[in-house]
């Protein structure tokens, strides 16, 4: 990645003295395919989402009770140029009115990245506009920011999905410091396994919250895992463990006893379950931010969801007089204009991508 320089920054030039875009708005056309959605939004200036369209995977997935990565990409191939062409069209734009092409390059499932990328990069070439790559993570974060426009700075940030559990310390939308990570599973990770465990189905975040709203959150004691007293990182595999022990006993031959569980001894262990990994999520943020001095505090990512997680920060930063920015329920899961909004600030800056850009599993 690099500053405006080059062929990127010579269409740029040419494209606004043609257009004379420099006191118009600035469309930005989001992709997005580092898992199982495939999305492409248009968003001007950061903020106005005109068209977000997602084709969800899901139903092909559930019988696996996981993202496969093979299918998951042939899904990609087929609905990517049927979504953007639904994007644009939502918008009401033609290729003559995007004035960048955004693509999220990382990180992710590479078989999956590189259909996203493959587009954005032909997209961008044959409408001589720039391209500019975004960390898929960091715009779960931006989900958060969209409608705003101040923030009160410095800020943490919890990003909380199927595949990452982040904390970071944010400055400004492009400065962000990452301050902790899962050591592990992540959060929606485990929602998913346990999920699995009490034969919940797929995907396990909305599942779980579905049946835990019936059940008694301290019906059971399951372990909240706190690392070292100053950490900042998460581990989930404690209690995941621990709710398949729960179920099958220490020797895990009681594999059939789920089976016979009544469904408020379902409910009860999803409550559970629930109420520990709130728990943790909360205490590690108020931690960071109480060691960040943070005065605001962003939440995003798919797991944002969660109305338990939702209300239980709310209530920490009502305690502490901080401000909690939650991104939309219809932003939490993966989305291009989170793509397309990140991108605003870097075109912005002038941080275009080269064609050579590559897909990466990992930031």
């Amino acid at each position: 990645m690099h500053t405006c320089s080059g062929v990127s920054c010579a269409r740029l030039q040419r494209r606004n003295q043609k257009r004379g875009r420099l006191a118009k708005e600035i469309n930005i056309l989001g992709i997005e395919t580092s898992c199982d959605e495939t999305a492409a939004a248009v968003v001007a200036d950061g903020r106005n989402i005109k068209s977000s369209i997602v084709a969800s995977q899901i139903r092909l997935h559930a019988e696996f009770g996981g993202v496969v990565p093979e299918i998951a990409s042939r899904a990609h191939i087929e609905n990517i140029y049927p979504v953007i062409a639904e994007a644009l069209a939502r918008a009401g734009v033609q290729k003559g009115d995007i004035d960048a092409v955004a693509i999220a390059n990382q990180p992710g499932l590479v078989v999956a990245l590189i259909v996203g990328l493959t587009a954005a990069k032909t997209l961008a070439f044959a409408w001589e506009v720039p391209l500019i790559a975004v960390n898929h993570v960091h715009a779960h974060l931006q989900s958060a920011m969209l409608e705003e426009e101040t923030l009160d700075l410095p800020a943490v940030a919890l990003i909380v999905s199927g595949g990452h559990t982040n904390l970071y310390r944010c400055t400004s939308p492009l400065d962000l410091t990452l301050i902790g990570s899962t050591v592990d599973d992540a959060a929606g990770e485990a929602f998913d396994k346990v999920a699995t465990i009490l034969q919940l189905g797929y995907p396990g975040g909305p599942v779980i919250e579905k049946t835990a709203k019936s059940g008694n959150p301290k019906a059971i004691d399951f372990p909240r895992s706190m690392l070292d007293r100053e950490s900042l990182n998460f581990s989930f595999s404690g209690i995941k463990t621990a709710v398949l022990y729960y179920c099958r006993g220490q020797d895990m031959k009681g594999a059939d006893r789920v089976a016979s569980m009544t469904p408020q001894e379902i409910a009860d262990i999803a409550a559970s379950f629930q109420a520990a990994v709130v728990d943790v999520l909360v205490k590690k943020t108020k931690r960071a931010a109480e060691q960040t001095q943070a005065k605001t505090v962003l939440l995003g990512g798919g797991v944002a969801a969660n109305t338990a997680l939702r209300n239980a920060l709310q209530e920490m930063c009502d305690r502490t007089g901080r401000r909690l920015l939650i991104a939309p329920r219809p932003l939490c899961t993966d989305n291009a204009a989170m793509v397309a909004s990140l991108a605003y600030h870097k075109f912005l800056a002038g941080e275009f991508a080269d064609l050579d850009l590559e897909a990466k599993a990992t930031s």
